[in-house]
């Protein structure tokens, strides 16, 4: 069956951005080289904050779009995977944030008493966590819900694509992939590696995110596990595991919380947040047989905050 539009790219920007298509009415195929399992989405510790993600303006847009949709599926968290959850933001402030920030219902400065040792200032939040695993799935899910399907397969030129799918309409959702494939040198990976450990009870996520620096404190829980982590290494392609950086995690996390110094370690991941010069790319543009392209890429360390957003500016570039 020929497609009205084609999607490449199976983590949470394309399946989000195919779901949006195909409940529009559009008949839609999503072709993804690997499984939403292996893509990076499946690795992200999914807290909902605009991190490391340009331009500003319409990522706050988009955020919040997103939100919005989040704290709906929250309703539902063990099918969607989406939970509200309370934490702080250490070494952050209200000023220090975009305007998207005054839209965020129960955002505020956080009292001398929430804090952690060593933290003189923050933000108390409750906002969406997401296991991404479980909502990848609900997307494959919902998406077959609405007629579309999902295959595996690699692509290597839009045109391609466009000629064995019949798509009118290509969407570029692949990630790191368009670095290659846009082709687009300005895109390059930032590094993350996460540890997971069995959870000694901790029900609030914490995070001690500087921007500038290439460690990260954070932790998040998730049903069955405790996320901690991080990195954000740049130009760095590496996706095996440091023992080392996993250690030195593990110590960061545990200078805020001693508990987690003791939990077991129940795996090692690394992803690669997909960061391009100049921020998001969504634009479109014409294939040389009169096709549509449209190319929502770049999303660096907020592709699951911006995902809705972003899907329904890509719907709307569709037509």
């Amino acid at each position: 069956m020929n497609a009205d539009v084609l999607v490449l790219g199976g983590g949470v920007i394309g399946l989000t951005t195919a779901v949006v298509l195909a409940e529009s009415g559009r008949r839609v195929r999503v072709w993804s080289r690997e499984p939403a399992e292996a893509t990076t989405s499946a690795v992200a510790g999914a807290l909902w904050w605009p991190y490391r993600i340009e331009p500003e303006a319409l990522a706050g847009a988009w955020a919040l779009e997103s939100l919005r949709v989040y704290g709906e599926l929250a309703a539902r968290a063990e099918e969607t995977g989406v939970r509200i959850v309370p934490g702080v933001h250490a070494d952050l402030r209200m000023e220090g944030l975009g305007a998207w920030a005054a839209k965020v219902d129960g955002l505020r400065t956080a009292e001398p008493g929430e804090l952690p040792s060593g933290y003189p200032a923050g933000l108390r939040a409750h906002i969406p966590l997401i296991d991404m695993p479980v909502h990848l799935r609900w997307l494959e899910q919902r998406l077959a819900e609405a007629g579309g399907t999902l295959e595996r397969r690699v692509v290597t030129s839009f045109g391609q694509a466009q000629a064995r799918s019949g798509a009118a309409v290509v969407v570029n959702c692949t990630g790191l992939g368009a670095r290659e494939l846009a082709p687009d040198p300005t895109l390059r990976p930032v590094r993350g590696q996460l540890v997971l450990v069995e959870n000694p009870g901790v029900t609030e996520w914490f995070t001690a995110a500087d921007p500038a620096s290439a460690e990260t404190t954070y932790f998040f829980p998730q049903p069955g596990r405790l996320v901690l982590g991080g990195t954000a290494d740049e130009d760095v392609w590496s996706q095996e595991p440091d023992r080392a950086t996993a250690a030195a995690i593990v110590a960061r996390c545990a200078r805020v919380l001693p508990a987690i110094g003791d939990a077991r370690v129940l795996g090692h991941r690394v992803g690669l947040r997909p960061v391009r010069t100049g921020g998001v790319r969504l634009t479109s543009e014409r294939l040389p047989d009169g096709g549509l392209l449209i190319h929502s890429y770049g999303h660096g360390g907020a592709g699951v905050t911006v995902a809705w957003g972003c899907a329904r500016a890509a719907a709307a570039l569709a037509g």
